[in-house]
């Protein structure tokens, strides 16, 4: 803390900060009184609007370590030698939550990591589940209506949310996850992470691979049962946040595993399920998950709000190297956070510590707006110029796709050999032990229960019977008995 006296916003020194300014002793409040209406004017303008999604949420730096080779596959700066450190921040969130919600409840969470890197920031913006419960970005906006508050109860609605998921069946695997054991992570510390999207990697060469990409918790896998969380949801709204920040503050720095799986370009097209469908993953016998390095965490933020209220992450941030799929979710992910951002923080967000590089320096054209640091000073803001202004490089971050052929139109995602959307939720099911299949159930049927139409009943337990006969038997037996 700097020191010195209490000044006003202006530089000006305070000379009472317990009293009011008034005609008289007990006379009415004056409006020459600056420091109280400066107060008080700020402490209403204290929030930003919070995210749609993601809304609750905690953070913090660390670093990502370079572990094995893979300049065969991405010429990105921060891969390009074993050993290689690059700092990070992740931003751990729950999806649904408001930003005042508890952590300890069912929801995916989501598993942002800005990469501080020498060619600019590298976010890779994803969850803890390699699958989504949709595959196309239009959807999106739907979506997230059912599970937020009902227009006219305010509340979270069963009827919306099984509505939705049973007219949607490409949801199923992505429910069947949510329903599970992982479905609430005992931390955020003690859960894995995922990319989810498919991304593209181009090395020297200009050769293309897809990769997903993976974040095996080192701590292992903890989880809380239903009744577990309902308890601790209950005692400890910050039970997720405040584990994480206490754990960094006694040195047990928590650490994840960094994987990828690569699949050469010329293998999309016949692979037997669609490689850029956000709803199913890859199965590691057909792609083996290959070690490519470690994250740590090992600093707390020292402002809640202004280092993890305020900090933005963007999927269209990309460098050299890495570049976009044409994963459907993923291409509408590349407007919408940007523009959430924009409105939510401010069209200058990324001025702010936390969002701006740290390893090297934003060179752009763009000028002023709320809250221009006038970072350029007097520098021509136009390209071309001959003024010595940056100029494009001529070399794309990414590969361009080839072979692109067809008519302009709202067209459902490819379907590929094996595809359909209940396959994968049913091997997920068969893996499972007898234990975590009867949690499983226990946890639809009690959520399914709740559901007032009959026919969204029957309809949700169809797609898990599509996914798994016994699935779907057992399920509408714990359903029929709690509702009596």
């Amino acid at each position: 803390m700097s020191q010195g006296p209490l000044t006003t916003e202006a530089g000006a020194p305070v000379a009472d900060n317990q009293n009011s300014e008034t005609a008289g002793v007990g006379g009415p409040v004056l409006v020459q009184d600056q420091l109280l209406l400066e107060k008080l004017a700020h402490f209403n303008r204290e929030r930003i609007p919070e995210r749609v999604v993601h809304a609750r949420g905690a953070g913090a730096y660390g670093t990502f370590t370079v572990t094995a080779d893979v300049t065969p596959y991405t010429r990105a700066a921060f891969l390009s030698e074993v050993g290689k450190q690059t700092e990070v921040f992740l931003r751990f969130s729950t999806v649904a939550g408001n930003l005042g919600a508890a952590d300890a409840v069912r929801d995916p969470r989501g598993f942002a990591v800005k990469f501080y890197t020498e060619e600019g920031n590298y976010d890779l913006v994803g969850n803890n589940t390699p699958v989504f419960f949709i595959r196309d970005a239009i959807k999106f906006p739907d979506f997230i209506h059912t599970q937020k508050r009902d227009p006219y109860t305010g509340s979270q609605e069963a009827d919306n949310v099984w509505d939705f998921w049973s007219l949607s069946p490409e949801s199923t695997h992505q429910v069947t996850w949510l329903f599970g054991d992982r479905g609430i992570p005992a931390s955020y510390r003690h859960m894995d992470g995922f990319g989810s999207h498919t991304f593209q990697w181009s090395n020297e060469a200009g050769e293309v691979f897809w990769v997903k990409y993976h974040f095996k918790t080192d701590q292992g896998i903890k989880n809380l049962t239903a009744e577990e969380a309902e308890v601790l949801a209950g005692k400890d709204p910050d039970s997720h946040q405040r584990d994480l920040r206490e754990a960094i503050e006694r040195g047990e720095f928590p650490s994840w595993t960094v994987g990828v799986q690569i699949m050469p370009a010329a293998d999309a097209a016949t692979y037997r399920f669609n490689p850029f469908d956000l709803t199913k993953v890859w199965p590691h016998a057909d792609y083996p998950v290959i070690t490519i390095g470690k994250l740590e965490l090992n600093r707390n933020p020292r402002n809640i709000f202004a280092e993890v209220e305020q900090s933005i992450f963007s999927p269209a941030h990309f460098v050299p190297g890495i570049g976009p799929s044409p994963d459907k979710m993923l291409q509408g992910r590349l407007f919408a956070y940007g523009d959430a951002h924009r409105y939510r923080v401010g069209i200058n967000a990324d001025h702010l510590p936390v969002n701006r590089p740290h390893a090297t320096e934003a060179r752009t054209h763009s000028r002023d707006g709320f809250l221009y640091d006038g970072r350029h000073g007097g520098e021509k803001n136009y390209e071309p110029n001959s003024f010595g202004g940056p100029q494009q490089t001529g070399r794309p971050l990414w590969q361009p796709l080839d072979s692109l052929t067809g008519g302009t139109g709202n067209h459902p995602t490819p379907v590929h050999a094996e595809d359909n959307d209940f396959v994968q939720a049913g091997n997920l099911y068969r893996l499972m032990t007898e234990a975590e299949k009867e949690r499983l159930i226990a946890n639809l049927a009690g959520f399914i229960a709740k559901v007032t139409r009959q026919d969204i009943v029957e309809r949700a337990i169809g797609n898990f019977r599509n996914a798994d006969a016994d699935f779907g038997k057992r399920l509408e037996s714990a359903v029929q008995e709690l509702r009596g």
